[in-house]
């Protein structure tokens, strides 16, 4: 098969990451992979594992980026693909109005990936236009089908991601090198602590709580020290600034590291007691929390239906420091399996006639 994925960068996430998870294993199973984006720090890694990488400006909320309309259509034409798979809102846009362009009778299937709860609107409606359309967790197959009532339930798949447990082994121990740069970079880590909290810093990913969360802690008298790995938008870089000022406020500024972009972020769950997840709104899946569990780290998250609460978050953390057991296995939440269902989509829709 020849297989194009378009989203709108490669800056790192997990959207992107798995669409390069896909790339490689497409890459290795004798497949032609291609992805479209802007680019960005994980385009290199793309095309190391095999794949060709097209960079196009799709990823413009402007008039300007219709322009790319007549250029995707020309590639589709003239590449040939099999599938065409769209993995965010703009760059589908701009795909389906080329792919729909070409004779039906040979253009390319259509495949759409709803990877979050977006808002509710004819803009968001795109990522049901699929001819098959996958959703990454049950939660997000009730959105689609709930929202946009539409679409055909026979179309939509839920494929859960999942975590490669070679690459997240069980009981990980990072090499030596590392810890001992780690140490050597973190001295304020002697005798505390370490509690992680691994997102893009963006208000709904709970930061704000998480800072509450280990200011009530240091106060309990717990010897803790909050990490937060992550960083904003370029566009929204107030908000680390308002978060730093929170910890000040707080009085933990002391008990509190913000360490930016991380390309080792195994690693350093690997070295912290355990896993923080405070998102005020529902993850569609929460892959980072499912990377903790494999390693053997316990996390603390929020059983969503309301926004959360910082004391029970509190509680929780408490008993798990005290009980200090860790979790034995992510069930059937497998990289592998995860690939097998993606590409045995492919499959089906190019056995179902036009």
């Amino acid at each position: 098969m020849k297989i194009v994925q378009i989203l709108p960068e490669l800056n790192g996430g997990g959207v992107e990451r798995g669409t390069l998870e896909v790339a490689s294993w497409l890459v290795r199973e004798g497949h032609e992979s291609i992805v479209i984006s802007n680019g960005g720090r994980m385009a290199a890694e793309l095309e190391q594992a095999g794949s060709r990488h097209i960079r196009m400006p799709v990823h413009r909320k402007s008039p300007a980026s219709l322009g790319q309309i007549p250029r995707l259509r020309e590639f589709f034409a003239a590449a040939r693909p099999d599938i065409i798979h769209v993995r965010s809102r703009l760059p589908a846009w701009l795909a389906w109005l080329a792919w729909k362009s070409l004779d039906r009778r040979v253009r390319p299937r259509l495949v759409t990936t709803v990877h979050g709860f977006y808002s509710v609107n004819a803009y968001s409606a795109i990522m049901t236009k699929g001819e098959a359309v996958i959703a990454v967790s049950e939660s997000v197959r009730d959105y689609v089908l709930k929202n946009y009532p539409q679409t055909d339930p026979a179309r939509v798949r839920v494929i859960h991601r999942g975590v490669d447990p070679a690459g997240y082994p069980h009981g990980f121990v990072p090499p030596a090198a590392w810890l001992a740069d780690w140490q050597a970079a973190h001295p304020m880590l002697a005798g505390r602590i370490p509690l992680l909290m691994p997102a893009r810093l963006t208000r709904w990913k709970g930061q704000e709580d998480f800072i509450r969360l280990i200011a009530r802690l240091i106060d309990l008298g717990q010897p803790v020290h909050g990490l937060i790995v992550g960083e904003p938008h370029p566009k929204k870089l107030a908000f680390l600034d308002e978060l730093k000022t929170l910890a000040v406020t707080l009085g933990v500024a002391g008990h509190l590291s913000f360490l930016g972009h991380r390309t080792d972020l195994r690693e350093i769950m690997a070295v912290c007691s355990l896993v923080v997840s405070l998102s005020t709104d529902p993850e569609a899946f929460g892959r980072v929390s499912l990377e903790a569990l494999a390693l053997g780290k316990p996390v603390v998250g929020y059983n969503h239906g309301g926004v959360g609460n910082v004391e029970a978050a509190v509680a929780a953390t408490l008993d798990i420091l005290d009980q200090r057991k860790a979790p034995s296995s992510i069930g059937p939440f497998t990289l592998q399996r995860m690939l097998d269902a993606t590409v045995e989509v492919y499959a089906d829709l190019l056995d179902t006639p036009v």
